[in-house]
């Protein structure tokens, strides 16, 4: 499926000639054929479902840093945003798809609900902010390993030597 795919992209931005993409999905396609409009169509929906998906970051930011609405009800759009990441990175995965646009934002979002849980409860105990971050950088490690998402094993190492430096400044400078 996925050399029939690349096939119909190098056909669709001619990369090759239309007679060799076309004995070539010929052959992989057992001589099915491939529909070029179910195809572009499937381009189009990625397309806006990772655009829909990256507005739940600012959507979110805003929710939680921008209104007044009570703490629960932030929680509650931010966990059903989640939740859509979820189903996107099951429907993605099912299909066949890169994964890495709904697991990212997955990731902010909870990022983001977690440190605003932290800053509402212990807003006077700092550690727990740290602590916070420090195990939203293992579990972006940890998932980063198992799934081979190279980003998410170099966000998570970035973050934990960004958070070293913040508490040696703030604890030993």
């Amino acid at each position: 499926m996925i050399i029939v795919k690349e096939i119909a992209y190098w056909k669709e931005n001619k990369m090759l000639p239309e007679h060799y993409c076309d004995y070539l999905l010929t052959l992989y396609t057992e001589g099915n054929g491939v529909e070029e409009s179910k195809v572009k169509k499937k381009g189009k929906n990625i397309f806006l479902f990772s655009l829909l998906f990256f507005l739940f970051i600012p959507i979110t930011i805003f929710l939680l840093y921008f209104t007044e609405l009570s703490f629960i009800l932030q929680m509650a759009i931010s966990l059903i945003f989640l939740i859509f990441c979820f189903v996107g990175i099951f429907l993605y995965n099912k299909n066949q798809l890169n994964v890495d646009i709904p697991a990212t934002v997955a990731a902010i979002i909870f990022l983001l609900c977690s440190v605003a849980i932290v800053l509402k409860f212990f807003s006077n105990e700092i550690i727990f902010l740290y602590i916070i971050l420090f195990i939203n950088c293992l579990f972006w490690y940890l998932c980063g390993k198992r799934y081979k998402l190279l980003y998410f094993t170099i966000s998570a190492l970035i973050g934990v030597f960004l958070l070293i430096i913040l508490i040696v400044t703030k604890y030993l400078l």
